[in-house]
């Protein structure tokens, strides 16, 4: 339920859409009523919560994240993922097909997610459906029930149920997306190339990186695009760990293809060159790669060149990670590769932004206006703007906190940031004005594609529904 008595949050660092100032936010039933000067907003019974210089952003929306419930809720699940989110200052997330089980590759498979998190949320969230060999029948009802687009794998995915697109069943997924006008999502990494590239099983981090070479990303993204022009499909580029994209993304654009591209905050704040021998923690797949790429994925964000900056949140039980302190071998090639950062990765970015001499209205855009333009939801998420959801976060930039597993939300507190200090502390989330308190019930809410959402409203308005 939204709050019922108006609330004025005050700031001398409200960050908005054109910049940051102080001012006074007006809350009225969830919703953000009216922006004003600060101090202006005294009268009448409403609340004042004064932050003094602590920062108000907009809640970040995160649209990669595995979620991985039902089926593998022993490595994440709902109330976990979203709890972090929460602690993290992210107000929305939208949940990758896989690794459920089963996947949301069908309109049966979204409705056992939906259940499977009906209660648990606390802090909205959507869908993703996904697109794999053999469901092009199924991606118009999922579409029309409110998916926000589909992912593909072109390289293996790493669990049976979800098997890539090989170059048939991509041009025939992305036929069907440009025809029901869907957004096509996709890891792309060649399998050839990755066949081709050297494996040696072991703890070196370099052995590991020789493995997923930067050129399985620019063959991936290359044929991918090149299938883009041909069916006129929008296509999405996952988790970016090589700058080497970047020429092939910006000629496609002069093009007239429709192509955005996004990063996580592991690949610009993280470096191959810091990774310890058998430190698992920091496998992910494309893989963190060296400090001159690190530093053009930075010049190329500042440049506009992503449209998102966002976590690719893929916890998994210790076991799986193989982590030397659990007990495992520290071979890179065997264990899991997944970096949890749901509730880390605005302090991480944070930390590395500000060394950088990049604001926290960069922050901003990066971390929920683009993200929201990206689903289809700027007209309520995203921004701190009149009309707009009172998702909000009160963000301390210049106070620092050292990440400990004790101090994590997700189910299974590995991090390849323990031990770190990062700067910049959430000090309070709120959901549509209302706190987001994890010691009382969760009251996130499950979204549609805004447009599906719509269209089902006028049919059941057609249909004698009040």
């Amino acid at each position: 339920m939204p709050v019922s008595q108006p609330t004025v949050i005050r700031s001398r660092r409200v960050v908005l859409p054109d910049g940051e100032r102080p001012a006074d936010v007006l809350i009225r039933d969830g919703k953000i009523a009216q922006i004003a000067g600060h101090g202006s907003l005294l009268a009448g019974d409403r609340r004042l919560v004064d932050l003094g210089d602590t920062a108000l952003l907009p809640g970040l929306v995160d649209t990669h994240v595995h979620v991985n419930e039902p089926g593998r809720t022993e490595w994440e699940g709902f109330a976990t993922a979203t709890r972090a989110a929460a602690a993290g200052g992210v107000t929305t997330i939208i949940d990758m097909p896989l690794n459920s089980v089963p996947p949301t590759t069908t309109v049966d498979g979204l409705e056992v997610k939906r259940k499977a998190a009906e209660g648990q949320a606390w802090v909205d969230l959507g869908f993703w459906g996904g697109a794999i060999p053999g469901n092009a029948a199924d991606l118009e009802p999922l579409h029309r029930e409110g998916v926000f687009g589909f992912k593909s794998f072109l390289a293996p995915s790493g669990v049976d149920e979800f098997p890539h697109v090989e170059a048939a069943d991509l041009e025939t997924a992305l036929a069907e997306q440009a025809r029901i006008g869907a957004l096509a999502i996709i890891h792309a990494e060649d399998p050839a190339v990755l066949a081709a590239a050297p494996q040696q099983p072991g703890v070196h981090y370099r052995d590991f990186l020789a493995s997923r070479p930067a050129d399985a990303e620019t063959a991936a993204v290359a044929h991918l695009l090149d299938t883009a022009r041909r069916t006129g499909a929008r296509v999405h580029i996952l988790h970016v760990s090589t700058a080497a994209v970047l020429p092939l993304l910006r000629r496609a654009r002069e093009d007239g293809v429709r192509v955005t591209a996004e990063t996580c905050p592991h690949y610009l704040t993280l470096a191959a060159e810091q990774v310890p021998d058998g430190d698992t923690a920091f496998k992910c797949c494309p893989p963190i790669r060296d400090e001159s790429n690190r530093d053009a994925l930075w010049a190329a964000l500042a440049a506009g060149e992503f449209i998102a900056v966002v976590s690719d949140h893929s916890p998994s039980t210790p076991d799986l990670k193989l982590l030397p302190a659990h007990g495992g071998s520290g071979d890179f090639a065997a264990a899991w590769g997944g970096i949890a950062s749901l509730q880390l990765g605005l302090p991480a970015i944070w930390t590395e932004a500000r060394r950088r001499g990049h604001t926290l209205g960069d922050v901003v855009r990066w971390m929920a206006c683009g993200p929201a333009e990206l689903a289809g939801l700027s007209a309520t998420k995203g921004a701190i703007e009149v009309g707009r959801d009172a998702d909000l976060v009160a963000f301390d930039p210049d106070g620092e906190f050292a990440v400990h597993a004790s101090g994590l939300h997700h189910r299974n507190p590995v991090t390849p940031y323990a031990g770190r200090t990062l700067a910049g502390v959430v000090r309070t989330t709120w959901l549509r004005g209302r706190v987001v308190d994890t010691a009382a019930e969760p009251f996130g809410r499950q979204l549609a594609r805004p447009d599906a959402a719509a269209a089902a409203g006028e049919a059941g308005s057609g249909s004698g529904a009040n």
